[in-house]
């Protein structure tokens, strides 16, 4: 009898093995397309990306018309004043639209939340802008900045101002104008994230500070952006990655100009790729603004990450 039970126990766990066997295959198999989708469209072009940008390549000339020049490309970063122009220009864009367009969505959704009726009409509103073809977008507001006939600027000259900016033909207006469409069309978005984070503050703190008399600004820098930093540096962060990827109003309503006052690191690497067919260099400024994003991406993930622990 125990003979018996011993062969029964060894082919049940032959069956278990078996079935074990046959659902790690078909999990590997389900898995196996992700993972072949991540080598071709992913893995291989990051490592192509990384071996071009020690080269010169002319796309035109084919495969064999790459040449193994080291690290010329980077070499050559640290000389171009288009490329520190493009950068320093990235940068400003940067430090100016990020903390404005924050700032303004603050107020607008504090105001949102508080004060206004028909909440979802105007979320909606605020958030069209985010979602709307940047093209699209860009076009309206050259309209809107042409210096003789431009909406903006027979405002200014109603109120008294005889000679407004020339804003996108002026060399010292045109990133201004460049940030002003981004601060524009990240409002929508960044409202809605604020509104999220007021939604989750207890009535209970405002309640407790209007019995201890305080007023709208105290109970402001008191209780709402206290309550609101984790969602504020979250905003932060993701505003910054995105805005050192800012290309489309430059494309559409600058074309870097005039005189490079307007081009950023996306454009140029654009230009330098698809105009000027130095495929190679542009590569390496690939990889220049890719370790900028990584930066602000690991900064990011570890303050996360201390707040969570504390």
């Amino acid at each position: 009898m125990s003979s018996i039970a011993a062969t029964s126990l060894f082919k049940n766990k032959k069956k278990i093995s078996l079935l074990e066997r046959n659902e790690n295959l078909a999990g590997f198999a389900f898995l196996s397309l992700n993972f072949l989708g991540y080598v071709l469209f992913k893995l291989i072009p990051i490592v192509m990306a990384l071996v071009l940008s020690f080269s010169r390549w002319n796309f035109v000339s084919g495969i064999r018309g790459i040449r193994i020049i080291g690290l010329e490309n980077y070499l050559k970063l640290i000389i171009d004043p288009i490329f520190i122009q493009s950068f320093i220009n990235t940068i400003i864009y940067s430090l100016a639209m990020v903390p404005v367009s924050i700032f303004l969505s603050l107020i607008l959704g504090a105001i949102l939340n508080e004060y206004v009726f028909g909440k979802g009409v105007l979320r909606l509103a605020f958030y069209l802008p985010y979602v709307s073809s940047m093209v699209a977008v860009s076009m309206v507001w050259m309209i809107l900045f042409l210096p003789s006939y431009g909406p903006i600027n027979n405002f200014l000259r109603g109120i008294g101002i005889a000679e407004p900016p020339r804003w996108l033909n002026a060399s010292s207006t045109s990133l201004l104008s460049i940030i002003i469409v981004g601060v524009w069309q990240s409002l929508g978005y960044n409202i809605i994230i604020v509104l999220a984070g007021l939604q989750g503050i207890s009535r209970s703190l405002y309640e407790s500070a209007d019995i201890d008399g305080a007023n709208v600004v105290q109970k402001f820098f008191k209780i709402t952006i206290p309550s609101l930093s984790g969602t504020l540096f979250f905003l932060v962060m993701i505003s910054f990655i995105r805005s050192f990827q800012v290309f489309t109003p430059v494309r559409v309503m600058t074309q870097g100009g005039p005189g490079n006052s307007s081009s950023v690191l996306v454009y140029y690497i654009y230009t330098t790729a698809f105009q000027n067919s130095d495929i190679g260099y542009a590569t390496a400024m690939s990889w220049v603004l890719f370790l900028l994003v990584f930066v602000f991406t690991v900064v990011r993930n570890s303050m996360i990450a201390r707040t969570n622990q504390s």
